[in-house]
């Protein structure tokens, strides 16, 4: 009976010291303003204890601590994205297909399954001018950047469907800062923004009044280069080169990185879309009968832009977005991949390095399934036979090659 009594207060002690243990981590890991005391608090901790697990952050990543399996090796790039959802509004249903055609054969393989998803409408033509206010910053499933809502500073109709756009979120634009469209600056809205430049005046209101003059801008006034001398040029580019405006590329200067960059006059942004991606202004032709901007992209490759073109200042956000890892195969069903065999793993019939004793793929080039080669392929067109004219330097190919 001694023996019995003596077991069960060691027990006891036990069970007392792994309670304040555990009590203590819930309280280095509990978020501030968290109930730490009372019955309640203390199911709400315990509840908590079991669900959440320890955070590890640095200055990139988030991970977690192993509890489970599935969460030894995820890694998620830090963002500060809301969670509220999508505005409907701007948003259309998806209609997947499995990657089947119309005759229910696929076509695409690795296409299944996934989580439901709406398409978001973004804005890559950014023809409004005015001031517009950033909103929250959302994540978009279908495109690796994150998205901004924007709403119109000069309405006040929340209902109002015009008044709320969506565009690719730039690096280090936050909730709350304000960003505007240049692309169809006139010459008054010039001569209006330098004046307030001259005095150092700022404020919105002067944004918003040369933001009515751009959208009375002509076609003629929006393609003909406006006559800007280079004080003014510069107080111009000191209120108007910020991260999520637009310009057009004969008022950016050289060594900026912008993105969402077109290649028509008065077409939408189609170079630089995607997360971490850019493109820098290396040199701006002033000459007489110089049309055309430099811009190098990430690859290497230097390419002619017309000087009315317009693109957005600063880096496209979530450039981490490459390094993160998904930490198990039922991550990559929930967005809708399925699985992917290898070709030396399948029999003979089934493809072209199939079969045969061991591992072995033999001397064989790597093929598809149906017998093509599928290494060394040309990405480019094969249209124009000296290659893109408005290329000035190609990009860097593996090998040397060109």
């Amino acid at each position: 009976m001694l023996r019995y009594l003596n077991q069960r207060s060691s027990n006891i002690r036990q069970l007392s010291t792994s309670a304040r243990l555990l009590d203590s981590y819930q309280t280095q890991a509990s978020a501030p303003g968290q109930s730490k005391g009372g019955v309640n608090g203390g199911r709400q901790n315990s509840s908590i204890r079991k669900t959440a697990p320890l955070v590890r952050i640095n200055n990139q990543f988030k991970t977690f601590k192993p509890i489970t399996p599935s969460l030894r090796h995820v890694r998620v790039p830090l963002t500060d994205t809301a969670n509220a959802g999508p505005f409907k509004p701007l948003t259309i249903a998806k209609r997947k297909n499995g990657g089947r055609n119309d005759t229910g054969r696929v076509v695409s393989r690795h296409i299944g399954g996934g989580h439901k998803r709406r398409l978001r409408t973004l804005d890559f033509d950014r023809m409004e001018g005015g001031v517009k206010t950033v909103v929250r910053i959302e994540y978009d499933p279908n495109r690796s950047a994150h998205i901004a809502l924007l709403r119109s500073a000069d309405t006040t109709a929340n209902n109002d469907k015009s008044a709320w756009s969506y565009i690719v979120a730039p690096k280090n634009v936050k909730q709350g800062d304000q960003v505007q469209s240049f692309r169809t600056l006139s010459e008054h809205g010039i001569n209006k923004l330098t004046a307030a430049a001259s005095l150092g005046d700022f404020s919105g209101d002067v944004l918003s009044q040369a933001g009515e003059e751009e959208t009375k801008a002509t076609q003629n006034t929006q393609n003909s280069p406006s006559k800007v001398s280079s004080l003014d040029l510069g107080l111009l580019r000191m209120i108007t080169v910020r991260p999520g405006n637009v310009l057009p590329l004969r008022l950016i200067p050289v060594g900026t990185l912008v993105h969402c960059i077109g290649l028509k006059i008065g077409g939408k942004g189609l170079l630089c879309r995607s997360a971490g991606s850019y493109g820098q202004v290396i040199a701006l032709h002033s000459g007489p009968g110089s049309r055309y901007a430099q811009i190098r992209l990430q690859s290497g490759e230097v390419r002619l832009v017309l000087m009315e073109c317009c693109a957005t200042i600063g880096v496209v956000s979530n450039e981490h977005h490459h390094l993160k890892s998904l930490g198990k195969a039922g991550r990559s069903r929930w967005l809708g991949r399925r699985p992917s065999v290898r070709g030396v793993a399948m029999n003979t019939v089934d493809h072209p390095l199939g079969g045969g004793r061991g591992k072995s793929k033999g001397d064989k080039d790597p093929r598809s399934p149906w017998g093509l080669l599928s290494k060394g392929k040309r990405t480019r067109r094969p249209k124009d036979k000296h290659g893109n004219k408005y290329v000035v330097r190609q990009r860097v190919r593996v090998r040397g090659r060109k």
